[in-house]
């Protein structure tokens, strides 16, 4: 094994776990904040940005084109999906009444649904 290819596997190493300890503190962050859209935030972008780091490090631990292929599609599902799911949760939390309406700064949905009455 080359020098080189020691640098990149311990590269993917570190990458793997930043991208573990990312999502890690993102759970963690489910489990303490208070409401809905808070953990909403904590659930998609340390996730992502988790789920982006760990690819990263797989693919520079793998390095062939067919694992390149099906980590750059992992990715992109995961990119679509992750903020959809977490818009929809939100949304959805707004419309039970699951949100305390007096904290939010500006409430732009309110007038959207008023208006599509």
């Amino acid at each position: 094994m080359t020098t080189w290819l020691t640098v990149v596997d311990t590269a993917g190493a570190v990458a793997v776990l930043l991208g573990a300890a990312t999502c890690l503190l993102g759970t963690f962050g489910m489990l303490r904040l208070p409401d809905v859209l808070s953990r909403s935030h904590a659930a998609t972008k340390p996730q992502t940005l988790g789920i982006l780091l760990v690819l990263i490090g797989v693919a520079m631990r793998l390095r062939s084109g067919m694992d390149l292929a099906t980590l750059a599609l992992i990715l992109f599902f995961q990119m679509m999906t992750g903020p959809v799911a977490a818009h929809l949760v939100a949304r959805s939390a707004y419309r039970t009444r699951q949100i305390d309406h007096d904290d939010l700064l500006f409430d732009d949905l309110d007038t959207q649904l008023t208006e599509e009455r």
